[in-house]
């Protein structure tokens, strides 16, 4: 029952993740705003192409009350545009909204970031539910709770080499107390690096991190169609989740670098971040288990000739994996 059970996991992680592959992908924009003078400030705006190299159809648009006082000057980098100027408003930013048109019909988030004189660092996350904030300066502990909340959760969730390195750990795990012990090692691990990372104490390079989470992905679908129960990796499945984990937690730390942290509040809205990953995992855990056992209860009867079968699905399900990740894998070291 077991076997047949967690090989439904398998096949439902291979599954949707194989589609995410050949999905076109999209990098959040990036709003940044950088106070000059009481009145002033300097304006960049970063936007994301798509897999076409066709620029995302957005807009940055302020209150009538905010002028452009430098012209806007636009340049490639990379797989992106940059357009940077400057802009005034005789009151002030605060207070005022901010609007990104377009939003609405875009496949893609973008991460607004205000630094203030004082110091004081101010961020939003806008989407196609939310095309505009209002400016509030200093923002309270409670906002930042929540935004940095948000943030975490989503973007675990739409973090697919990590969900499918989960998957494929709890398949190998195989019960439900080892899944426990393997997942809160994982978690642990990349809690430790995420944290080192963000507050500037450790520092690798994100391209190279990329590439070796991939390559944690190929390794443990290898271990999958090999299934070798003696290996290191069946037998203490907690030693590779929490020494892989180490690796994610840095990835996690670079999608947190994107909108920064606020100076007023940075041990809040870094423990709020680092929630709302595990919230998102646990909801994924969750979703992906209940989904198994609904189909388990719809599925093959538990006779022998069946073993037969329940080992070829394992098979199509670890090589699919493989071959998802060997993808990632080529495509990030391409990025050296």
């Amino acid at each position: 029952m077991f076997s047949r059970f967690f090989t439904l996991v398998l096949l439902i992680s291979s599954l949707i993740f194989s589609f995410s592959v050949f999905a076109d992908e999209y990098r959040p924009a990036y709003l940044a705003l950088k106070q000059t003078t009481e009145n002033t400030f300097d304006v960049v705006w970063k936007l994301p192409s798509t897999k076409q190299n066709q620029v995302l159809n957005l807009q940055v648009q302020f209150t009538p009350k905010v002028k452009l006082i430098k012209p806007k000057s636009i340049r490639p980098a990379g797989t992106a545009t940059i357009e940077q100027f400057s802009i005034e408003s005789e009151k002030g930013l605060i207070g005022s909204d901010i609007t990104i048109s377009g939003l609405k019909n875009a496949p893609t988030e973008v991460l607004v970031r205000i630094q203030w004189l004082s110091g004081v660092t101010e961020t939003a996350r806008l989407d196609a539910n939310k095309t505009e904030f209002t400016v509030v300066g200093t923002p309270s502990f409670l906002y930042v709770v929540k935004t940095y909340l948000t943030f975490g959760f989503e973007h675990i969730l739409e973090g697919f080499d990590h969900l499918l390195f989960v998957a494929c750990l709890i398949f190998i795990a195989g019960t439900w107390r080892r899944i426990l012990i393997t997942i809160t090692g994982f978690t642990v691990a990349h809690s430790i690096t995420l944290t080192l990372s963000a507050l500037g104490l450790v520092r690798l390079p994100i391209v190279a991190i990329e590439s070796v989470i991939a390559l944690s992905i190929v390794f443990l679908a290898r271990e999958i169609m090999i299934k070798n129960d003696q290996t290191l990796t069946w037998r203490f499945p907690i030693a590779v989740s929490a020494s892989f984990g180490l690796l994610h937690g840095f990835g996690f730390a670079s999608a947190l670098s994107e909108i920064g942290l606020p100076q007023t509040e940075i041990p809040a809205a870094l423990l709020a971040f680092n929630i709302g990953v595990e919230l998102g995992q646990i909801a994924f855990v969750t979703v992906l288990l209940l989904s198994a056992k609904l189909i388990n209860k719809i599925w093959l009867s538990t006779k022998a000739d069946h073993i037969v079968k329940i080992k070829k699905f394992e098979q199509v399900g670890a090589l699919a994996i493989g071959v998802i990740s060997m993808y990632w894998v080529i495509e990030r070291i391409s990025g050296f």
